[in-house]
């Protein structure tokens, strides 16, 4: 198998941010470096970097849509064009040891751990979501992930039905079915997202539990106790009717994939009314949980 390797120029003020978006797209592996090529070298992102210009490079399989991937990077970024790139393909080379080892079991929420399908749960008896990382969106160490899981592990599922709206790797949907939720619904636009979510979830032994498709192929009038949106601020808004319809009266309509406050104030109005929301906020990235009221008129 080979592998596209995408690097991206920015500033020293988006490096951490598109790093961080470049492993929760696909990215087995992720680094950072001088635009200028100097030697100096820094991969601790949860410092700043050194430098006024970053290369940030992500490893991708092969297959990977970079021209998505171009276009996601723009809009969370707010930039009018993609950033300056190179895409390169590499040969098949033993690429897993090296990003594997990134990868180790994550408490998220209240007893709910995302463990790498090669580790052991460190406890056996929490809810354990076992996943397959750099597949597909959505790996639980990114803080729009791990905002959701936070949340949905402070809710009683119990008999609901829950719709994952860009699904990516079916991790919210995971999460909400081993949190006792009767039913969860994944789509997403992306054909390999699906099949990602497909396979997490036979590894996570689900299967009538779970229905995995596109948005198109919902039934008309369906709608859920719990929608969940973790996807970018244009994409919430653009399908705002369409998201805000399939909420049920007296369901709960949860929006994450939102960079600072201004983007978490933008999106509010395309949803207000029906639903007031309150909101969370994790390095950054906010969260916006609201209420749809049981009589809307």
């Amino acid at each position: 198998m080979s592998w596209l390797k995408l690097k991206l120029r920015v500033d020293q003020e988006h490096a951490e941010a598109l790093a961080e978006a470049l492993e929760e797209w696909g990215a087995l592996s992720v680094t950072l470096e001088d635009a200028a090529d100097q030697p100096l070298f820094e991969t601790h992102r949860n410092k700043n970097p050194l430098w006024f210009y970053v290369s940030v490079t992500g490893l991708f399989p092969e297959h990977t849509d970079t021209d998505d991937i171009l276009a996601r990077a723009r809009e969370i970024l707010n930039l009018p064009e993609s950033p300056a790139h190179e895409i390169d393909l590499l040969g098949d080379e033993d690429w897993a040891h090296s990003w594997m080892a990134h990868y180790k079991p994550l408490l998220v929420g209240r007893n709910l751990w995302v463990v790498p399908s090669w580790c052991t749960p460190p406890e056996p008896n929490a809810v354990n979501l076992i996943l397959d990382p750099g597949l597909a969106f959505g790996t639980g160490d990114h803080p729009t992930t791990a905002l959701c899981l936070d949340w949905l592990s402070e809710q009683k599922l119990a008999g609901k039905t829950v719709l994952d709206y860009g699904c990516g790797s079916g991790i919210l949907s995971i999460a909400a079915i081993k949190l006792k939720a009767r039913k969860a619904y994944a789509v997403d636009i992306d054909a390999q997202a699906l099949e990602v979510t497909r396979r997490n979830a036979v590894h996570n032994g689900i299967n009538t539990e779970m229905h995995v498709m596109r948005p198109s192929e919902l039934p008309k009038n369906f709608q859920a106790n719990i929608v969940i949106a973790n996807i970018l601020l244009r994409t919430l808004i653009e399908l705002a009717p369409e998201i805000k319809a399939r909420v049920r009266p007296d369901g709960w309509l949860v929006l994450s994939g939102l960079l600072g406050d201004d983007q978490a104030v933008e999106v509010r109005p395309h949803y207000e009314p029906p639903f007031e929301f309150t909101r969370r906020e994790k390095q950054k990235w906010f969260l916006l949980a609201g209420h749809k009221p049981a009589e809307t008129g």
